[in-house]
């Protein structure tokens, strides 16, 4: 069984091996036959490889000759085109010449036709200039060319001229209204060239400017800015013939009256006349004011001036023309709208690349008087300030005022452009603030600087105090214009953000009032100091302290004040106070001799000794030299104000009078000499009287 079971196997595996060997050998067939056949595959494309390579050397030249035979075509065609062009050039000069030998609208010949014929000239003449450009036929086309663009260039200046009447002043007041908002565009415009010679300027300027040739941006620049000067240069002398009385436009004009509030009146006096009488009265105004505070609090009276460095009264020297500033405001006035008026006519005639140069060409002069005319006006404020005449300077503000409230129409009008327009009159305003905020420093600077070294002998008021005062109560007129001019200094924006305020321009005013007082203060106490006299001294520094601060008081001047320096009344108070206790110090060596608590004179009994009656007698002796050189001297001192020289006489009294009154009592009776009237010469009650007859020369 196991026998059979093994020989199974065997003829099992025997026919398996013979199955694998039949397919090992069919593989092997196919084998064979695939290597044919890639043989004769490979065979056959190197044939067909061949094949190709022999037709395209066949084909190629004859597509290369082909796409020669097109390309000269294309050349011959081009070259005739450009033969029957070359031929258009060397006949167009003979073509436009009867064109060009005339000008514009000359024989029938309109303004297309002349331009037509330049454009021809103008292609001639590039084609030349590149091709041949030492041929006679440039010559004669550039000849051509130059000639008609000048006359084109001739047209457009005549047209201009014709048309360059300028604005009436009475039409120009009457454009200048006031009543209305300053409107972004100005609606109203004087007809000043009519619609068809427009058209044509715009036509030739299109052209010249395509051309390279820029004249007439020059041309155009210079005729309207002739027109615009001649236009303000009437304006001027209209306002300077009218200037003596009421004429439509000016004075009566419902639009200055708008503008220039309480400066007009139904009959115009002269100016000149006007202004003084006008600083006049507000002279006497606060000098009557001045004169009756002086009275009354220091019995003081200013019917006679002293020489002093400083100088508040108005002369009329330098601004005396009240008409000059009205017409110099009218003029910014008048030449901005000019400048509106302008910048609408040439918007359609230069293209807006060459607006702004050919813009300032046409203000520049007229800016330029402006300007100028500003100059004037600042130089004349500054020989007042040189000299001192403060209260003078003070009619700019109003200018300032005026021009920097149409400063934003003005830059509304000059904003699409890119040249120094608004920088000239940026320059009047700044002159103008520039010039205010000089006489405002410079005003502290003459104080510091104050070169009267005289003081007032009795140790009264100094003039230069009264001066301070009468300028600062005129600042309250001008309280905001004189915030917009301080508040572009930093240093009082600074100190600004500290305060508590509800009206900025007062709260400046008030820091500028605060730096004044401070420098005064500081100017009288280095004066003071002039004063061999320490009592002259300190009573010099009352009368002035106590001055100030009743001028404050009396005014609105300490209203402001208190703004920048709540305290303010508190250091003038303390003041006086140290100032009263420094006087006192005048008696300090009288009251020695009167000093009952000294051991020196603190007897035991009234036998007295020979060294005891000696020092009774100097003391007694020094007290009468004492008290009769201060009362010599001190009768010579001046304490204005009636009310501040009674309390120094009352503290006086309560100082010197109670213990004189126990030294006399105590001592008077001891027998110490024989001559008793030679040491015991004043009794407390003529003491006192003595001490009443003191700050009075005419006792």
């Amino acid at each position: 069984m196991k026998a059979n079971l093994i020989e199974e196997n065997k003829r099992e595996i025997s026919n398996k091996l013979q199955k694998e060997q039949d397919n090992l050998k069919l593989l092997q067939e196919r084998l064979s036959k695939s290597a044919q056949l890639t043989e004769g595959i490979g065979s056959i494309l190197n044939t067909f490889e061949q094949r190709l390579s022999r037709l395209e050397e066949t084909i190629l030249p004859v597509y290369n000759e082909t796409e020669n035979l097109q390309k000269a075509q294309h050349n011959i065609d081009r070259t005739l085109h450009l033969l029957d062009n070359v031929i258009s050039h060397y006949e167009v000069a003979a073509d436009v010449e009867h064109i060009i030998e005339k000008s514009p609208g000359e024989g029938g010949i309109n303004l297309q036709t002349y331009i037509d014929a330049l454009n021809r000239l103008a292609s001639a003449q590039k084609y030349f200039e590149k091709n041949i450009p030492q041929s006679v036929e440039l010559i004669n086309v550039s000849s051509f060319f130059h000639k008609g663009s000048d006359k084109l260039n001739a047209e457009f200046k005549t047209i201009l001229d014709k048309y360059n009447t300028p604005v009436l002043p009475v039409v120009l007041l009457d454009l200048i209204n006031f009543d209305e908002p300053p409107a972004k565009e100005v609606k109203v415009t004087p007809k000043q060239i009519p619609d068809e010679a427009k058209s044509h300027l715009i036509k030739i300027s299109s052209w010249l400017l395509d051309n390279g040739r820029d004249e007439y941006l020059t041309v155009y620049g210079k005729v309207r800015g002739n027109v615009l000067q001649r236009s303000l240069t009437m304006l001027r002398n209209h306002q300077k013939s009218v200037s003596g009385g009421s004429v439509h436009g000016t004075t009566s004009s419902p639009m200055l009256k708008t503008k220039f509030p309480n400066r007009h009146e139904t009959s115009r006096k002269p100016s000149t006349r006007r202004i003084h009488q006008v600083f006049e009265r507000k002279a006497n105004k606060m000098f009557l004011k001045a004169s009756q505070t002086l009275e009354h609090s220091t019995g003081l009276s200013l019917g006679t001036r002293r020489a002093s460095h400083l100088d508040t009264s108005y002369t009329g020297e330098e601004l005396d023309n009240e008409q000059e500033m009205e017409n110099y405001l009218i003029s910014v006035i008048a030449l901005h709208r000019l400048m509106q008026f302008e910048q609408i006519l040439m918007k359609d005639i230069i293209t807006p690349a060459h607006q702004p140069r050919v813009f300032e060409l046409i203000v520049r002069e007229a800016m330029d008087t402006i300007v100028q005319d500003g100059e004037n006006i600042i130089s004349r404020a500054k020989k007042c300030i040189a000299r001192h005449d403060f209260a003078t300077v003070l009619v700019l503000f109003p200018i300032f005022k005026q021009l920097r409230n149409l400063k934003p129409e003005f830059e509304r009008t000059v904003e699409d452009y890119d040249l120094n327009v608004k920088q000239k009159f940026d320059q009047i305003i700044q002159m103008l603030h520039s010039t205010g905020y000089k006489t405002l420093e410079d005003f502290i600077d003459s104080i510091r600087s104050d070169s009267v070294t005289q003081l007032p002998s009795d140790g009264t008021v100094h003039e230069m105090t009264s001066n301070v005062i009468m300028f600062l109560e005129q600042l309250l007129d001008y309280t905001d214009t004189i915030g917009i001019v301080l508040e572009q200094d930093q240093n009082y924006t600074r100190q600004l953000s500290k305060l508590k305020f509800t009206d900025r321009s007062k709260a400046l005013l008030g820091l500028y009032i605060k730096k004044v007082l401070v420098q005064l203060n500081h100017t009288l106490i280095s004066k003071s100091e002039q004063y061999n006299d320490f009592a002259l001294k300190a009573l010099f520094r009352l009368n002035n302290n106590n001055y100030v601060l009743k001028s404050l008081q009396r005014t609105h001047l300490m209203d402001l004040y208190l703004i920048s320096e709540p305290k303010c009344q508190d250091y003038y108070y303390n003041s006086i106070q140290d100032n009263k206790k420094t006087y006192s110090q005048s008696w300090h060596k009288l009251l020695n001799y009167i000093n009952c608590d000294d051991p020196a004179v603190n007897f035991h009994s009234e036998k007295l000794k020979d060294k005891e009656r000696a020092v009774l007698k100097e003391r007694f002796a020094g007290f009468n030299k004492e008290i009769d050189e201060i009362s010599r001297v001190q009768r010579g001192y001046s304490i204005p104000d009636i009310e501040l020289r009674e309390s120094i006489k009352r503290d006086n009294k309560e100082l010197i009078i109670p213990r004189y009154n126990a030294f006399f009592n105590k001592y008077s009776h001891f027998p110490f000499t024989k001559n008793t009237d030679k040491y015991i010469k004043h009794k407390p009650d003529e003491v006192s009287a003595i001490i009443d007859r003191f700050f009075d020369v005419a006792a």
